[in-house]
């Protein structure tokens, strides 16, 4: 990812090449953890998509989440957390170098919009477990143990 982020001229164009990075949620919260089933794909996976022109990835990260989950979510109190990354090909020949943040979100079920995600919604972590791919599998115990820990210290 470091030698992508020099040889970018901008990183997060996913027009400028076909290699760029993205930004992905892992949302969680008591219930466990937020998956949807990808429009596209047809997979249950964490919300995530391109970085707009101008944006951060950790906003990124939150927008996309809640257009693709209907779901309001929140940066932990301390600020953004990147949790985990990954390298995957995605449709048509994109290499995506994806930023996964971790999310906070509200204990609502999640209401995807029209044109976004066919559906959504909380799994445990054994269920996420069992659905998630070979890379999105190894950032969950991560998520979870990022959860616990915050849910022991509560919000500031």
């Amino acid at each position: 990812m470091l030698l992508e982020l020099d040889r970018l001229p901008d990183p997060t164009n996913e027009y400028a090449d076909p290699t760029h990075f993205t930004a992905s949620a892992l949302v969680v919260g008591a219930r466990g953890t937020v998956f949807h089933l990808h429009k596209r794909l047809g997979r249950w996976m964490q919300p995530g998509g391109h970085i707009d022109a101008g944006e951060a990835p950790p906003a990124a990260a939150r927008r996309e989440a809640e257009e693709e989950l209907g779901l309001e979510v929140r940066h932990p109190e301390e600020g953004p957390r990147l949790l985990h990354i990954d390298v995957h090909e995605a449709a048509l020949g994109h290499i995506h170098l994806d930023l996964r943040y971790l999310l906070i979100g509200s204990d609502a079920d999640p209401a995807p919009p029209p044109g976004e995600s066919p559906e959504a919604r909380w799994c445990s972590w054994d269920e996420a477990a069992d659905l998630a791919d070979e890379a999105l599998v190894s950032a969950l115990p991560i998520a979870r143990e990022a959860w616990e820990a915050l849910s022991k210290v509560g919000p500031a």
